[in-house]
């Protein structure tokens, strides 16, 4: 029998195609353009309606580390007072400029500023973890209070309108 003059009937298809078939599952359903377009959408709406829910305090959408009602607490009270932590990013910023002036005085200041700025915002850390601590077994006997101090301190260096979620209290604020 001679090979040549049988072959198969049609042309061999392009390689294109057939990666275009193995790739293609026959079990995966076709989506258009338009479909795939109104799937992110959603999706945006989505992300964007959650993200809102998180920065509001909603407990359903906050993550893991900021659920529950001790937690809460911790971010009213810290959201009710102010603290040198708060303010340290915009001293650093200050104080980059004064490093630019060329009087190693003024230079000399600055860095001064900064490191006692620093100093401040970890001893007022401290004794916020330690109010934190025994305000947090006052008010909830059976909650656990490891870590908490830490998140206080942690949420009292960000700036007021950075944290997130939202700060629910205002400054003066009693938070009992």
């Amino acid at each position: 029998m001679d090979t040549e003059s049988t072959g198969k009937g049609r042309p061999t298809p392009k390689r294109k195609v057939s990666e275009a078939k193995r790739i293609t599952s026959s079990l995966a359903p076709v989506v258009t353009k338009d479909q795939k377009r109104a799937a992110k959408l959603i999706s945006r709406q989505d992300r964007t309606a959650s993200r809102a829910a998180y920065l509001r305090g909603d407990e359903s959408a906050l993550p893991a580390r900021d659920r529950g009602p001790e937690r809460r607490f911790v971010r009213n009270y810290v959201d009710s007072r102010r603290s040198i932590g708060e303010y340290f990013l915009p001293i650093i910023f200050v104080v980059l400029v004064l490093t630019l002036i060329p009087i190693p005085a003024v230079q000399f200041g600055a860095i001064a500023i900064m490191y006692g700025v620093l100093l401040i915002a970890v001893v007022d850390g401290i004794f916020l973890t330690r109010k934190m601590r025994k305000l947090i077994t006052a008010k909830f006997p059976q909650a656990a209070t490891k870590g908490l101090g830490m998140y206080a301190w942690l949420r009292s260096t960000q700036m007021r309108r950075l944290r997130a979620p939202h700060p629910q209290a205002k400054v003066g604020d009693q938070i009992n």
